[in-house]
C-alpha cells in the first residue's frame, strides 16, 4: 500500500444523513492506547484480542450514504498480563488509498454503485471500492477482513493492511462475510452471490489454507445471502427472496423483497456439486445471521434470527436526510430438514427480537446448547441499535438478559473460551458498549454462565468506538 502513513478522516455530515448520526458518525484518527483503566477484574485466562470490524468513512460521502458503504476500520482491545490496550486502524483498500491521495471521496455508495469513478482518478484501484468493513476471521495463520462484495483483505495481527488475498492465485471473485470454520478439521467453507446473475459460488479451503473445492450452484434469482450453516457432513444454504434488481438503480430500492419467489433450504455434501443439492421449500422469510447447525441421523437442525419481510434501505431515491429501511426486527427461529422424508419446516422460538447470533465457535457444526444475541428491549430503538445481551439455554429453555440501560448501545457479543474450562459455556462474552450520555465506549466482559449479572469487568476506552458490524476473539496461544 502506497498511501499516506497517517490518515486523518474528514466527515462533516452537514446533510444530516441518518446513517452518520450518533455513534454511526466515524472517528477521524488512528490511535494506540495502552494501560487502559479497568473497572472490575479481568479474568486471568482472558489472553488475546477482541477485534471488531465496521464502517468508518474517511471522507465526506458522495450522495446518499448507507452504513454498508463506509471504509472498514478495525478496533482491537488486547488483553495481556500487563492489562488491556486499544488500537484502531483503517483497512487501506486500494479505493481508500486512491481517495487518500486525492484528499476526498470519489466512490459512490451501494445505492449508486454503477456510477463508476473515472479511471484517471483511481488508477488500478478498480471501479468499485472494496471497503472490507464487515467481519474479520483468522484461518491458516492469516487474518482476513471481509466484505461480501469483493475478495478478502489480508491484515496483520497488529491491524496493518497487507492487501487483497486470492488464496495463492486460486480465487477470483467475492467472498461471504460469514465463512464457517470447522474447529475439528481446520477447514473453512464459504460462498459468494452475484448482484447480476442467479448463482451461488461455493468454496472449501483446507486447514493449510489451500482452496481445494469449488462448485457453481444455480438459483432462481440473484439474491442477498449473508450466512450459511455446516454440519459434520453437510453444507446448508437458505435461498430467500431478497432479490437484487440492478435495473432499478436510480428508480427505487436495489434490493427488493419478493415473497412470491419463495424460500428454500438447500442441503449438499461438504464437497458436493450442483446436482447433489437437495432443495426444500418453506414459508417465505430471510435469515441474515445463523447460530449453529448439526445433523442427527437424517434430521438437520439449525437456528437463526428470521425476518418476516426484510428491508435494508438501499434506496438512492429516498430523501438524503431520511432513513429508507424499517425497524421490524428478526426473531429467533429453529429450522429443520428431514432428509429421509423429504420435508422441512421452521418455528419461532422467542418473541424477543434481535440479531448478531453468536455461540461458542468450538461447537460449529455439532450440537450446541448455549446461544447469544443482541436485542433491543426499549421500543424506540432502530433496527441494529441494540441495548441488551441475551443468552439462551436450549436444553432448559431458560433466557437470561442483561440490559445496558436507556443510554447503552451494545454491539455483537463474542464468546472467548476459558482455557481452563471444560463445559460449553465456560468462558466470557465480550461486547463493545457505547454510552450516548457520556459518548464513551466500554468493552464489557460478562461471565457466559451468568449473563444477567452484567459485566465482571469494563475496559474504559479513551476514544469512542463507533458502531460496527462483526467481531471475533483471537486467543493469544492459538
Amino acid at each position: 500500500m502506497n498511501g499516506p502513513a497517517t490518515l486523518v478522516g474528514h466527515v462533516t455530515n452537514q446533510e444530516h444523513q441518518p446513517d452518520l448520526e450518533g455513534n454511526l458518525f466515524p472517528v477521524s484518527e488512528e490511535v494506540d492506547d495502552v494501560a487502559l483503566e479497568v473497572t472490575g477484574h479481568l479474568p486471568a485466562g482472558l489472553r488475546g484480542a477482541f477485534v471488531r470490524n465496521g464502517p468508518n468513512p474517511a471522507f465526506q460521502p458522495i450522495g446518499r450514504y448507507h452504513m454498508f458503504d463506509g471504509d472498514g476500520m478495525l478496533h482491537a482491545v488486547t488483553f495481556a498480563d500487563d492489562g488491556a490496550s486499544y488500537r484502531n486502524r483503517w483497512i487501506r483498500s486500494r479505493g481508500l488509498e486512491a481517495e487518500a491521495r486525492l484528499g476526498h471521496a470519489v466512490y459512490p455508495g451501494l445505492g449508486d454503485v454503477m456510477n463508476f469513478p473515472d479511471a484517471s482518478l483511481v488508477g488500478d484501484a478498480g471501479p468499485v471500492k472494496n471497503p472490507a468493513n464487515t467481519h474479520i476471521v483468522r484461518h491458516a495463520g492469516r487474518y482476513l477482513a471481509l466484505w461480501e462484495g469483493g475478495p478478502p483483505t489480508e491484515v496483520t495481527a497488529s491491524l496493518d493492511t497487507v492487501g487483497e488475498y486470492d488464496f495463492d492465485g486460486a480465487f477470483h471473485g467475492a467472498m461471504t462475510a460469514h465463512p464457517r470454520l470447522d474447529p475439528r478439521t481446520g477447514e473453512m467453507f464459504f460462498f459468494s452471490y452475484s448482484v447480476f446473475e442467479p448463482i451461488i459460488r461455493y468454496y472449501v479451503v483446507d486447514a493449510a489454507g489451500k482452496l481445494v473445492h469449488r462448485a457453481k450452484l444455480p438459483i432462481p434469482a440473484p439474491v442477498m445471502m449473508h450466512d450459511c450453516i455446516i454440519t459434520e457432513d453437510h453444507m446448508v444454504f437458505l435461498d430467500s427472496p431478497i432479490v437484487f434488481d440492478v435495473a432499478n438503480l436510480g428508480k427505487g430500492p436495489m434490493v427488493q423483497w419478493r415473497p412470491d419467489n419463495g424460500t428454500r433450504i438447500g442441503v449438499m455434501p461438504r464437497l458436493g456439486t450442483a446436482p447433489e443439492v437437495r432443495w426444500f421449500e418453506i414459508d417465505p422469510g430471510h435469515v441474515q445471521h445463523f447460530w449453529n447447525g448439526w445433523a442427527d441421523g437424517d434430521r438437520i437442525e439449525f437456528s437463526g434470527t428470521r425476518f418476516e419481510h426484510p428491508n435494508f434501505g438501499i434506496d438512492p431515491t429516498a430523501p438524503i436526510d431520511e432513513r429508507a429501511n424499517d425497524d421490524d426486527p428478526p426473531y429467533p427461529a429453529r429450522f429443520w430438514v428431514d432428509l429421509a422424508a423429504g420435508t422441512a419446516g421452521w418455528e419461532q422460538i422467542d418473541d424477543l427480537g434481535g440479531d448478531f447470533c453468536r455461540f461458542n465457535d468450538d461447537y460449529d457444526g455439532v450440537r450446541s446448547r448455549y446461544h447469544y444475541m443482541s436485542s433491543a428491549i426499549a421500543p424506540d430503538r432502530r433496527l441494529g441499535d441494540f441495548d441488551s445481551i441475551v443468552a439462551y439455554d436450549d436444553r432448559t429453555g431458560a433466557r437470561q438478559v442483561w440490559s445496558a440501560g436507556p443510554t447503552g448501545h451494545v454491539g455483537e457479543s463474542v464468546f472467548a473460551p476459558d482455557p481452563q474450562g471444560s463445559a460449553e459455556d465456560d468462558g466470557w462474552l465480550i461486547n463493545a458498549v457505547y454510552d450516548s450520555a457520556t459518548e464513551r465506549t466500554d468493552v464489557c466482559i460478562l461471565d457466559a454462565r451468568d449473563v444477567a449479572a452484567g459485566p465482571i469487568a469494563r475496559v474504559h476506552l479513551r476514544h469512542r468506538m463507533p458502531f460496527g458490524f462483526h467481531a471475533n476473539w483471537f486467543a493469544a496461544d492459538a
